[in-house]
């Protein structure tokens, strides 16, 4: 009976010896292990074409791109410029021009009446119901300065400095929906995929900065725009 338990420690002692040998076996040098961490390294920055020795390259070479291989390089205008900055405000929500300088004479004839048949025939409006009636300006107008610019009470400072600002009472359109109307007058149509003024302005005048936008805008309110980011897109 002492044979088996005999066998039995000599094979035991024998799986220690076994797993204590495969523990003290070498694993690889350190140094080898090191070497491989550093040629990944080496490959990454130094012979991959898109790493970032390349993308610093490239960078550094565009400095010293000509005009036509930088197509927003700032370029001289038509006339020589008088001016440095622009602020254009767009702002939504402001009282219409007819209450303050487009007064609209033949409109208050009609006010309280229903529109026109010749205005209305054939055609939809969007949160106009049919019985809806055609309203006047309740404010008063009278002409100042030497080009005789009609201004309502609502615009007092006005009645001083109207020689020097540029009145616009030409234009018109079909679109008065708040979207659409914000699309129209920031791009010059009353469906997203067109550019912005700022855009254009850039295309033709170039950027004088290749790190920092051309333009910027800043949005009030916590909803923003209808039309939404199209408004000052490119």
């Amino acid at each position: 009976m002492k044979r088996p338990t005999l066998a039995r420690s000599a094979s035991k002692g024998a799986v220690n010896n076994s797993v204590q040998a495969k523990s003290n076996a070498p694993r690889g040098s350190e140094f080898q292990h090191n070497a491989a961490r550093d040629i990944t390294r080496r490959y990454f920055l130094q012979q991959c074409r898109v790493g970032l020795g390349g993308m610093a390259l490239t960078h550094l070479l565009s400095d010293q791109a000509t005009a036509a291989d930088r197509p927003m390089q700032p370029v001289e205008p038509h006339f020589p410029a008088t001016v440095k900055n622009v602020i254009y405000l767009f702002m939504a929500g402001a009282p219409s021009q007819l209450e303050l300088f487009s007064p609209k004479p033949v409109l208050n004839q009609y006010d309280g009446q229903d529109p026109p048949a010749e205005l209305v025939a054939n055609r939809r409006f969007a949160f106009l119901r049919p019985e809806a009636k055609l309203l006047g300006s309740v404010r008063s107008f009278a002409q100042y300065g030497e080009c005789g610019m009609d201004l309502s009470e609502c615009l007092p400072h006005h009645r001083s400095i109207v020689d020097d600002v540029c009145w616009i009472r030409s234009m018109k359109t079909d679109v008065f929906n708040h979207g659409p109307a914000k699309l129209f007058m920031n791009c010059g149509f009353n469906a997203p995929g067109r550019p912005s003024m700022g855009a254009w302005v850039t295309y033709g005048l170039g950027c004088e900065t290749q790190d920092l936008p051309a333009f910027v805008v800043f949005s009030s309110g916590k909803k923003g725009p209808s039309g939404g980011n199209s408004n000052w897109g490119s």
